[in-house]
């Protein structure tokens, strides 16, 4: 019933995924999600973010973000780590998702999708054939409709974790 919302991993962050072993396992792009998955919702890109886009760019990843957020957000955090973008995205919609790829000229197969939220970000790239990563929000503090989802994502999780388990 929920298996469509299951990520295909977990990671407690963005920073601590194995990107190196997934370029050698061929991988070849990333989509990442930006509030809440690479840096606290609204805030700039921090020196932790631009040092992971490099590395990931210097590997050979092509690299989008992928918002809903409006323009401005989305371009003022890309200008900082120097990927590519789509706002206004309609997560969890698959279109963005093709579309991203379509720009990085990657394929389902090659592509990872790394965000916060099971039914937008991880909804939404499974519906588009990705690899999904689900990692921990970094900060508590959300708009009330995320909040509002969040205990509806701990449903979800429990039964993804009990299978896991058993």
């Amino acid at each position: 019933m929920f298996q469509r919302f299951y990520p295909h991993h977990e990671a407690e962050s963005a920073y601590v995924i194995d990107y190196n072993k997934l370029y050698n396992s061929g991988f070849r792009g990333i989509i990442f999600d930006i509030d809440n998955t690479l840096v606290p919702h609204g805030a700039p890109a921090d020196e932790r973010a631009k040092k992971l886009f490099a590395h990931l760019k210097e590997t050979g990843f092509a690299l989008m973000l992928l918002s809903n957020n409006k323009e401005p957000r989305v371009k003022s955090f890309n200008d900082e780590v120097g990927a590519d973008y789509i706002y206004k995205a309609g997560k969890p919609g698959k279109t963005g998702y093709v579309r991203a790829m379509g720009k990085m000229k990657t394929t389902p197969e090659n592509t990872l999708f790394v965000g916060d939220q099971l039914f937008t970000d991880i909804w939404g790239a499974k519906k588009a054939g990705l690899t999904t990563y689900l990692v921990k929000p970094i900060h508590p503090k959300e708009e009330i409709q995320i909040v509002l989802k969040r205990y509806l994502e701990k449903i979800v999780l429990f039964f993804y974790h009990r299978r896991k388990i058993g």
